[in-house]
């Protein structure tokens, strides 16, 4: 099994990216070389394989919104651009959709996507993406790598443990390359341990 080389300044970028590391580890790294150490999984890294092919240092740039004075919501209002999801948008929507109303990713995105059609046609499309989430299983964003394949894990392996599952994503971590799950990665259970 090949060893996972440590994070350090001496490492270039493309073997940083070959391998997994937690994000607990990319900010304890920001923090010693006196990058930013916030934002998602994807961000650190992407400022880490900057900074350790080019030595540049980014910073995360936030973008400031304002809400906009909408007054009144009813279903013929008009979506602003630039929304920002207020409690005046869900007390409307929870009015509209019942109290188990909440503004998943989806919603959201789809809401910031078209502006200038009414809350009507929001209502229609919340129900679509619920009816849809439904019918479809969730796909997991990228940086949630471990939770894929402990999901893809127990898809191919009923009767297996958790800790098999384990075992192999840690077998799996170590290697260079991709972290999604194959059956290969079973040879992790079936290697000689060592006590």
């Amino acid at each position: 099994m090949t060893d996972r080389p440590a994070l350090t300044v001496t490492l270039d970028s493309d073997t940083f990216k070959a391998f997994y590391y937690l994000k607990e580890e990319l900010t304890a790294f920001c923090r010693q070389e006196g990058l930013q150490a916030t934002g998602s999984k994807a961000a650190l890294t992407q400022r880490i394989c900057v900074y350790l092919s080019a030595g540049k240092k980014e910073s995360a740039k936030a973008e400031k919104r304002y809400a906009a004075d909408i007054g009144e919501l009813t279903a013929e209002s008009i979506i602003e651009p630039n929304i920002v999801c207020s409690e005046k948008h869900r007390a409307f929507f929870k009015r509209e959709l019942g109290r188990q109303f909440s503004f998943n990713v989806l919603f959201q995105n789809w809401l910031k996507e078209n502006a200038g059609k009414t809350y009507g046609d929001a209502l229609e499309a919340y129900r679509k993406i619920l009816a849809d989430k439904k019918a479809n299983p969730t796909k997991i964003d990228k940086q949630f790598e471990y939770n894929t394949y402990i999901r893809d894990f127990f898809s191919d392996n009923q009767g297996k443990t958790l800790q098999d599952a384990i075992r192999c994503w840690n077998y799996k971590k170590a290697l260079p390359g991709h972290h999604r799950y194959e059956r290969t990665d079973l040879a992790a259970l079936y290697e000689e341990v060592s006590l």
